[in-house]
Order: structure tokens, then C-alpha cells, then sequence
């Protein structure tokens, strides 16, 4: 079925009963270019709250005693709390402000990270880091659903500069992380500082991001988008939307068990320094921050090339991590590779597809799809991780999770059907 042309990012609501109407795809506001800005920087300093912990593991694990599956689930258990609030959190999105949702998450995953350098043991810390997943994760499905709303056929672009922004992030995490620490003398330094840090941002983004940006939405009845979505599937729990749900799960299960024990396989495992393990696990955030121009691509090009790209890239790149390279200067360039297909390729694709596979006034649902999806798999992705290496030890494991699961998500692409789904113009023209 031929697809009919979108008229662009027009239309949107308040969350009261005034209009405010998006710019046309000709053209961004200056104050839509600063509330971008502040979501960005907002997102990145998300992702240093998250990166920070991976590498201060080995510490943590020396002051309490933890086991390594133990280790393993409070490093990437608490996207168990992002994952939770990826339905709900995009029901709500689709009914309330979008703008007061992002800025009470930021709130409670900074207090989260505030209560984590007070914990006495395994339980009460593992509450605190699924106090930090749960805001974190309502802010990044508010976000994604903004930005996919506001920008709509430019959303993987968009999505680019939200992706660049957490690889910043995921760079300068364990790079300040561990300057603290080396200044302080104590890990729990690091959590205090970007807590506090999440506090501010969160009056920031109440004044800076304005409301005909966050609250905007395309094709919603009423508004002056006039395009058909009939070729678009009423439901958003349709085909293409499920095999996008895989590569999402797939995509997390891949990136969290890389991420969650990464810095301590290179410290146990290959006797790599403390700062030499939180340089290569900053540049996986270097590479991540190639999501930018892969977003430029994708609102170009079949995004199921991308993807099929992103988990061959990230299973060869595992293969050499935890099979081949031995030296420093080879884990720095595979961490970058990494951070690189599993981040800057899977995670802007995932995210993005899976908005292009609903309608528009189910834009907060499909993000909220890709958070359960991701998130759901991230949280048992490090458990699963040192489980693998407790049966079969660092290079078995990583073959198994790491080179050979992405197999899954390349089979799931057959699911995805772009003519059922909303494809730039460009994209639709070439096919």
C-alpha cells in the first residue's frame, strides 16, 4: 500500500485546552533549540549518574563483600526500575505534561543517587539504584517522546543529539567518577556530586524547556496535520512494533552485559589499573557518541540496514574483547567500537524505529514499548553475565551473550515491515 505524504512536525496540545502548534519541518524556534539543549545536557548527566558506578564495582564489592552475581545485579539491576515505568510512564506522557513528568524524574533518580553512598548492605543499595532506574527511566521515555512528537520526520536526527549527549555522558561518567575518588579517597564522593548536580538541572529544565516544544504531538485530531496514518497499524502492539521490541531486548541484553562488568573483567581478568579500566570504559561513551550522525542516516535510509549493522559490528567487536586483544591500547579501540554499534547504531535505531511503528498520538507508547523492551533485558543482563562466567568464564561468556545472542536480533528484523510504519518521505521515495 502506497504510503501518503505527512505534512510534517505541525499540530500539538498544552496539556490544557490552548493550542500551541510545532514549526513545520522547514523550521525550529530558538527557544525549541535551547529546550533541546537543556534536554540534552539534562540526559547526559543521566548517563554519568549510571556510567559512574561500573567501574567504582571493585571497590564496592571490597567494602561490603558482595559476590560477583551480586556485584553483577546492582550494576545493571537497576535499569529493572527503567524498564517498570516504560508502559506506564508512556500512558501517562500521552495524557499529562510532558515537561513536569521530565522534570520529576530527574528528582528521583537524583535522590537515588544521593542514598546510594548511604547504604549498609546489598538490599538497601539495590533499592537505591532501582530508585535511580525508575527516574531515569521516566525521563528518557519523556524525552524520547518529545523529541519523537516535536521533530517527528527528523526524530533519528533528533534522537542523534540526545544519543551524543549520553555518550558524553557514558565518556565523562568514570573519567570524573574516578578524579573524585582519587581527590576524596572514597567512592561514595562521585554520587553525592552528580545527585546534587541532577537537583539543579531539574529547576533548570522547568524555566528552560518550553511548552510548545514538550507538549507538542503530530497527527492528533484537531490540529493542522491533515496526512493519513491508515497504512500505520491502529494498534501500537503490532508486528513491526514486536520485532522492534526484540532487537530492543536483544540490543539491551548485548550493551548492559558489556557495560555492567566490562571494567571489572579488565581489572580481574586482565589486570588492567583502576584508571586504565575507567578510561576504556569511558570510551565506550566516546563511541556512543557517534549516535549523531547515525541519526542523520537513519532518517536516510532503511533503518533495518542500520540495525542489522549495529549487532554484526557489536558480536565481531565482543569476539575480539573477550577472545583476541590482551593489551590496553586494543581494549581502548574495542570499547570505543563498542560504545559505537551497541550504543550509537542499536539504541538510536531501536528507539526511533519504534516510535516510526505506531501512530502519532501512541508516540509516548512506543517509547515507553522500547524502554520496557530495553530495559526489561538490561536489568538481568549483568546477573546473566556472571552467571556465564562463574559456568564458563570470561571468554565463554562473552561468546554466548555478547557474539552469539545478537544472532536473535538480526532474525527479528523479519518481523519489521516499513511499509506499515511512518518512514521519512526521503526513505519512502528511495524505496
Amino acid at each position: 500500500m502506497a504510503q501518503p505524504a505527512v505534512s510534517g512536525e505541525q499540530g500539538a496540545r498544552d496539556g490544557g485546552g490552548g493550542a500551541a502548534r510545532a514549526p513545520a519541518d522547514g523550521g525550529v524556534s530558538r527557544a525549541a533549540v535551547i529546550g533541546l539543549a537543556v534536554l540534552c545536557v539534562s540526559y547526559m548527566l543521566n548517563a554519568m549518574d549510571r556510567q559512574v558506578f561500573y567501574p567504582l564495582v571493585p571497590p564496592i564489592r571490597e567494602e561490603f563483600g558482595f559476590s560477583l552475581d551480586q556485584a553483577g545485579l546492582l550494576a545493571t539491576g537497576f535499569t529493572l526500575g527503567l524498564a517498570l515505568t516504560g508502559l506506564p510512564a508512556g500512558y501517562l506522557l500521552d495524557r499529562m505534561s510532558r515537561r513536569t513528568i521530565v522534570v520529576v524524574s530527574v528528582l528521583v533518580y537524583s535522590l537515588g543517587t544521593v542514598a546510594i553512598p548511604l547504604a549498609s548492605g546489598f538490599v538497601d543499595m539495590a533499592v537505591y539504584r532501582l530508585l535511580s532506574g525508575i527516574g531515569e527511566g521516566v525521563q528518557a521515555t519523556a524525552i524520547y517522546a518529545i523529541i519523537g512528537a516535536y521533530f517527528f520526520h527528523r526524530r533519528a536526527l533528533a534522537a542523534g543529539f540526545i544519543g551524543l549527549a549520553f555518550g558524553l555522558g557514558v565518556f565523562l561518567g568514570p573519567v570524573v567518577g574516578q578524579a573524585l575518588v582519587g581527590a576524596s579517597g572514597t567512592w561514595r564522593t562521585p554520587f553525592y556530586v552528580f545527585g546534587a548536580a541532577g537537583l539543579v538541572m531539574a529547576a533548570v529544565l522547568l524555566v528552560a524547556v518550553p511548552r510548545s516544544m514538550s507538549e507538542a504531538v503530530t497527527g492528533r485530531a484537531g490540529t493542522a496535520d491533515t496526512a493519513s496514518y491508515d497504512h500505520v497499524p491502529a494498534s501500537p502492539y503490532n508486528r513491526s512494533a514486536l520485532g522492534l521490541g526484540i532487537t530492543s531486548a536483544v540490543s539491551g541484553l548485548v550493551f548492559y552485559g558489556f557495560l555492567g562488568l566490562y571494567p571489572t573483567f579488565l581489572r580481574e581478568q586482565l589486570s588492567f589499573g583502576p584508571g586504565e579500566a575507567a578510561l576504556a570504559a569511558s570510551l565506550v561513551g566516546f563511541g556512543a557518541m557517534t549516535a549523531l550522525p547515525v541519526g542523520w542516516l537513519a532518517d536516510r535510509v532503511d533503518q533495518r540496514l542500520l540495525l542489522a549493522v549495529g549487532f554484526v559490528g557489536s558480536a565481531v567487536t565482543a569476539l575480539l574483547a573477550y577472545q583476541v586483544a590482551d593489551g590496553v591500547g586494543a581494549q581502548y579501540v574495542l570499547a570505543f567500537l563498542m560504545g559505537t554499534f551497541a550504543s550509537g547504531v542499536l539504541f538510536t535505531n531501536c528507539s526511533t524505529a519504534l516510535q516510526r511503528a505506531v501512530r502519532p498520538e501512541h508516540v509516548g507508547r512506543g517509547a515507553g514499548l522500547f524502554i520496557l523492551s530495553y530495559y526489561v533485558a538490561a536489568a538481568v543482563s549483568g546477573l546473566l553475565f556472571a552467571r556465564l562466567v562463574a559456568g564458563m568464564g570470561w571468554a565463554g561468556a562473552g561468546l554466548v551473550q555478547l557474539t552469539l545472542l545478537p544472532v536473535v536480533g538480526l532474525l527479528a528484523l523479519a518481523l519489521v515491515d516499513p511499509k506499515r510504519m511512518i518512514v521519512p518521505p526521503r526513505v519512502r521515495a528511495r524505496g
